[in-house]
Parts: structure tokens; sequence; C-alpha cells
């Protein structure tokens, strides 16, 4: 929806819960011959370094410092993509990581044409601390532009059991190795965060298997949560 309106959309979430994958996967489904993906993973630098990284992840060269200048060349080589008959997509990966006076120098190469229409959808991802970033009165104007925001939760109970049969799945196993005690307690120790669940389950492997077990028990995931706590 936001990029189809030429606005900003934000994703939240902790530290685990699967953004990045999740907005890997929503940007892998845009056809290349329409749209232009330009992923860059922020970071706390300064306005150069983040300019310096669009520029490249538009495979351009820069031979300047300058900001006006690259945001000249980086408002030109967006131009040049729609004269294409494509629409560009800025995509900021750990957005929560940007100073922010970064943010009202974002907002400047998105701005509009003499034609009034909007130059580059944008979506910014991170952390939840971006949505305090995003009220700075230096982002107000970047942030008056959010027409869509959705934030990762963690994994609920029936969540967990799919997401632990896909794993076992795409590693050829077909039978649940997992009891339903494990699952819950895979799902309450990681608070349903992916990451941290990956960490439990593995673990909670190596505990089965080291006592002979062809089941997983909750008391496996619980001697895992014990070593990697």
């Amino acid at each position: 929806y936001t990029v189809d309106i030429g606005m900003v959309s934000v994703i939240t979430g902790q530290v685990g819960s699967g953004k990045t994958t999740s907005l890997k996967y929503a940007y892998t489904q845009f056809h290349p011959s329409k749209y232009k993906i330009i992923p860059v993973i922020a970071n706390s630098g300064s306005i150069l370094e983040i300019f310096k990284q669009i520029t490249l992840a538009f495979n351009m060269e820069y031979s300047t410092n300058s900001i006006t200048f690259l945001i000249k060349g980086i408002r030109e080589r967006i131009q040049e993509i729609f004269f294409k008959k494509q629409i560009p997509i800025l995509v900021i990966d750990e957005a929560n990581l940007m100073r922010e006076k970064v943010f009202q120098e974002i907002h400047n190469i998105l701005q509009y044409d003499f034609n009034s229409r909007e130059l580059m959808p944008l979506i910014l991802c991170g952390q939840i601390t971006l949505m305090d970033k995003l009220n700075y009165h230096t982002a107000q104007a970047l942030a008056s532009r959010v027409a869509g925001r959705s934030h990762l939760d963690g994994l609920d109970i029936e969540g967990m059991s799919k997401y632990i049969k896909h794993h076992l799945k795409n590693c050829g196993i077909n039978d649940n190795l997992f009891d339903e005690a494990a699952i819950l307690a895979i799902q309450q120790g990681s608070g349903g965060i992916m990451r941290k669940a990956n960490n439990l389950a593995r673990g909670a492997l190596v505990a089965a298997a080291s006592r002979n077990s062809k089941l997983v028990s909750a008391e496996h995931v619980r001697i895992a949560q014990t070593e990697l706590l």
C-alpha cells in the first residue's frame, strides 16, 4: 500500500523477531521489471555515511564528500529509474540506529518533483526505539509521511509449533522430535522470539541426544535454557 502511494512504512520488532527475514521476503515479491529495490543497512554514522551507503546501493560511484552533491546524484538516479518505467523503493534496515538529524536529510531525497509526484517510497525497519526517533522534531517531516506501521510480536504457541515443524521439514525430518510440553517450554522461554527459540530448540536437541532420548521434552529445554543463560 505505501509503495503504491509513494509514502513511508515503518516496521518494528524486538531483536530476533524476524524483521529482516520478513522484510527480505516481502520485497522479493516485487517484480524486478517494475520495481527497483535499494536496500541499505543503517548505522550510527554521520549523515554523509548514510548517503554514501545509499549511493553505493544505487550502484553509483561517489567522488565527493559533499552531501549536496550526493543528494543531487541520488535524485538524478531516481529520475532515471522512473524514466525506465520502474518504481524505486528505498529499504532501510536497522533504521533505529540512525541519528535524529539523518531522518530530515532522508526526507530531502523523497521530496516531490515539479509535477507534484512522489519520488520514492521508503520502508524503515528497526527496533521499537525507531518510533521514538521519529517523534523528534528533526524527523517530523518524514514522520508526517508515514502511511503504515507494523510491529512484529513474538510467536504464540500455535505459531511456534508450526515454526519448529517447518525447520524440521527443511532438514528432511517428517517426525515431530518435540513433544507438546517442549514446544510450550520453548515458546515461553523465548517469549516467542524466533532467534531465541532457535537457540533453545538447538540446545534441547543436544540435551536429548546426550541422554539417548528420541523425543525432546520440556526437561531438555530447561537444561538448554540453563546452559544458554
